[in-house]
């Protein structure tokens, strides 16, 4: 009776442990470079800053002008690679929030007018010679 038990629990310990060595992953470790931490880190930021940009209420008020739900632009902005992410935020910096600066916007009328009113088209600057 004692060799029945002793040779139960061996078969049930060695049954075990074989199950247990089988459906257990096993870790695997590596080494983690620093560039692969700043570039994570970097990732986050850049994601965090165009998250933030889209949170602003005069862009949010742009997008819906241009029929854009900002809910669906934010859920396009978590949809985005790291690298669409970092080319964006590259560009956050240098774009105005109209699309085009004021001075420019004035600069470009000033422009046209002066070219039309040159051919004769218009009548708007008394210093052109009209024809």
């Amino acid at each position: 009776m004692k060799n029945f038990v002793t040779q139960f629990i061996s078969r049930t310990l060695i049954i075990s442990m074989l199950s247990m060595s089988i459906w257990m992953p096993s870790a695997q470790a590596s080494i983690i470079t620093t560039q692969q931490i700043t570039d994570s880190q970097t990732a986050l930021h850049d994601r965090e800053r165009v998250r933030a940009f889209f949170d602003r209420a005069d862009v949010q008020a742009q997008l819906q002008a241009r029929g854009v739900d900002p809910q669906a632009a934010k859920a396009r902005v978590n949809a985005l690679t790291d690298n669409e992410v970092a080319s964006i935020n590259g560009q956050l910096d240098n774009l105005p929030a109209g699309g085009m600066d004021i001075l420019g916007f004035f600069l470009f009328i000033f422009i046209v007018l002066l070219i039309t009113d040159i051919l004769g088209f218009t009548h708007v600057f008394s210093f052109t010679r009209h024809r």
